[in-house]
């Protein structure tokens, strides 16, 4: 692995990091304390930790990604539907089915999430694999 996608890695990974906080934060409030079911509040803080975690990735991951082409927009596009979906499955299983407590079954999803985040992000915003 080279120097410059060792330092691209650990930046995603920090970036990552904050915006799990971010939503990890927001689901809680909005469960515990605005009162929305669970599933509910992991879509909305889902989507908020998502729109933070492009801007990032465009201005700091991803450096000299420059503007998206229509192809790279509609792939992160799809790339952020499909992880709202895992996202959403990932929960309902592990809460609904397997009995987790939903703020346990958020750090698993995360886990999950970003794996395919990575993977299809860096496609979407630098055009790269």
């Amino acid at each position: 692995m080279t120097s410059f996608r060792f330092w691209e890695i650990f930046r995603f990974v920090l970036v990552g990091g904050g915006c799990f906080l971010l939503e990890y934060g927001l689901l809680y409030a909005l469960t515990e304390y605005a009162g929305l079911h669970y599933l509910w509040s992991a879509a909305a803080a889902f989507v908020v930790s998502l729109l933070v975690n492009y801007w990032l990735c465009v201005a700091v991951v991803f450096r000299g990604a420059g503007k998206q082409d229509f192809s790279q927009r509609f792939l992160f596009l799809g790339s952020s539907v499909a992880g709202l979906v895992i996202n959403q499955a990932c929960m309902w299983l592990l809460v609904d089915k397997a009995g987790l407590y939903y703020m346990v079954a958020k750090v698993i999803t995360s886990a999950v999430v970003m794996v395919w985040n990575y993977v299809l992000k860096r496609k979407a915003v630098t055009g790269k694999m």
